[in-house]
């Protein structure tokens, strides 16, 4: 490919950017009807701050797009904090929700000289006045939020940035290949990538990214709440009825699961005693801007919703929730909560072309999971939880629905399973600690290390 070629694409994808501000401040308003945190500090996003401009290169910056990342990121700041605790951490987010999960991240492991701001729209300006502000010495990229202006700013600053926990699916891969002239000096110009398994670094390589580490997956090393847990499975004994639920699900995806449970649930309402074979109904969509829309969506289907916001203690203390026939989990932060509280769990994302959310963590609370045909975002992931009896795969909603029934009537088949779920998390885990040791040399002297491999083994 041509450096000329490379050139035009970037001065056109930069006009682009450029002349896109306008579009982005409007959809921010409009986003922000619906979730206020969009409309803080909106000029931070145009490289405009109101924190003082930094005089030497002091932050070690890290980027976490979403709630998601956010929460990855979490596992690699606390082991970088404890290990260096007079670092200053510079942490960017691109969504209401990874922002404020960050803030509670930095109120609990922050320290005086911390900075949490918006990611800078790539712009060449915005992206310019970020790293002039800040003058961060190294940067961290969560996953896969390449930028094709920040890294070329990034390298012409001899700034090392570097993606952790790096994932590429097949469909990612193709993508960047039909922007290739936009897409392969971005990924070339990165100082390391550090891929989660063998076959996100042999994506990465084939862009030309400097794979540097393959290092599992920092999911692993996210210890799951002990008192949601706790909590959860206390609120699972109180209950005379198994609890399926819906994780992360996703827009579209309800409306065939409620279509499918439907029947069900209705009858067993009517009837004066709960039968053999009934079961509650927990669904936790993934986005918080839907909750309404997902508690409409249900009632359009003639289902009672009671709301986990709503509850003064467990379901079996809430009237509300005994009679519902869906439980919405509508706040942030408790998924462990709802994992405990569950005996099986259908996986969102997996029943639409989404990819799939992050099966880890529901492993890890030992909820067995039944997954749809789509979990590209966590391919290797998947396959492991499958073949150790952590997951089941199907084909469609009703194929899940029918597998998590059978599942959840058959005490013996679901501890097992359960305990396989366990089992597969702590078998995963020491990503953080692998990455940690690869950053080390970066975070004191900032020159990228030489090149070396991990690779932990079962990926």
């Amino acid at each position: 490919m041509s450096c000329l070629a490379s050139a035009c694409a970037r001065a056109l994808y930069s006009a682009l950017m450029t002349l896109g501000q306008p579009l982005l401040r409007r959809k921010l308003t409009r986003r922000g009807l619906e979730e206020p945190g969009y409309l803080e500090a909106i000029e931070e996003r145009f490289g405009h701050y109101r924190q003082p401009a930094e005089t030497a290169s002091e932050l070690v910056w890290l980027h976490a797009v979403s709630l998601g990342e956010t929460r990855t990121a979490a596992v690699l700041l606390k082991a970088l904090r404890a290990q260096h605790p007079a670092l200053r951490l510079l942490l960017t987010h691109g969504t209401a929700t990874g922002r404020e999960e960050g803030r509670s991240l930095l109120n609990a492991i922050g320290r005086s000289g911390d900075v949490q701001v918006w990611q800078p729209w790539d712009s060449p300006a915005a992206v310019a006045r970020f790293l002039t502000h800040f003058k961060p010495r190294l940067g961290l990229l969560m996953e896969t939020e390449i930028w094709p202006n920040l890294v070329a700013a990034a390298k012409a600053r001899a700034m090392p940035l570097i993606l952790v926990n790096g994932r590429l699916s097949e469909k990612s891969l193709k993508q960047a290949r039909r922007m290739a002239p936009l897409a392969l000096p971005a990924y070339g110009a990165l100082s390391a990538v550090y891929a989660q398994t063998d076959a996100d670094a042999s994506r990465f390589a084939q862009l030309g990214a400097p794979v540097k580490g393959v290092f599992g997956n920092l999911k692993f090393d996210a210890a799951p709440s002990a008192v949601h847990i706790a909590q959860g499975r206390a609120w699972r004994r109180a209950l005379n009825q198994p609890v399926l639920m819906f994780a992360s699900s996703r827009e579209g995806e309800e409306e065939e699961f409620f279509a499918q449970i439907k029947d069900r649930l209705k009858t067993y309402r009517e009837q004066a005693a709960p039968s053999p074979g009934a079961f509650k109904v927990l669904v936790a969509p993934r986005h918080p801007q839907r909750f309404d829309a997902v508690a409409a969506l249900a009632a359009q289907h003639g289902l009672r919703v009671s709301r986990r916001s709503q509850w003064a203690g467990g379901p079996a203390d809430s009237e509300d929730a005994l009679r519902a026939d869906i439980w919405l989990g509508d706040t942030l932060g408790e998924m462990a909560l709802y994992y405990a509280l569950s005996d099986a769990a259908l996986l969102g994302g997996s029943f639409a072309p989404l990819g799939g959310q992050n099966l880890i963590e529901a492993a890890a609370c030992g909820c067995p999971l039944v997954m749809g045909p789509h979990t590209f975002n966590f391919t290797e992931a998947a396959a492991l939880a499958q073949a150790a009896g952590a997951a089941q795969r199907v084909t469609d909603m009703a194929q899940a629905v029918r597998a998590a029934l059978v599942l959840m009537s058959d005490e013996r088949a679901q501890a097992q399973a359960a305990q396989a779920g366990l089992d597969f998390a702590a078998r995963h885990q020491g990503a953080a600690a692998r990455t940690l040791a690869a950053l080390h040399p970066l975070i004191f002297t900032g020159t990228p290390h030489t090149a070396c491999r991990i690779n932990p083994g079962s990926f």
